[in-house]
């Protein structure tokens, strides 16, 4: 694997897309009285995005796999804020299953890079 940036990176540029869709999301008016919830939500997306960008700019392989486990962690803390915005009626059905998917699909490719990661040298 030759990568020479993140912003290559499949699962820097999902993570991205997170990032968006959950700003939008959040955006809306049952967001509105819920601050709270609404930056916890935002951090934890934002960190994923960043911790894997941070790791790989620190060019060793066991660095980068230890912010992995960071971006992972924040995926699961999001897919968890998400059941409480769910359930709060702050999101729909539809947009809680899309933003989950897309958030389990990271977390899956991020474990995929690990395990590729530590078996290198």
């Amino acid at each position: 694997m030759n990568i020479k940036s993140f912003e290559e990176m499949e699962v820097w540029q999902l993570s991205r897309v997170l990032v968006a869709k959950i700003y939008l999301l959040t955006s809306g008016n049952g967001f509105s009285k819920d601050y709270a919830l609404k930056d916890q939500m935002r951090r934890c997306a934002v960190s994923v995005m960043s911790n894997i960008a941070e790791g790989f700019e620190r060019h060793t392989n066991k660095e980068f796999v230890s912010f992995l486990f960071i971006a992972k962690g924040s995926c699961g803390e999001f897919r968890s804020q998400l059941y409480v915005a769910l359930d709060c009626g702050y999101v729909a059905e539809g947009e809680f299953k899309e933003s989950y998917e897309l958030c389990n699909k990271i977390s899956k490719s991020i474990s995929g890079f690990i395990k590729y990661l530590s078996q290198r040298k």
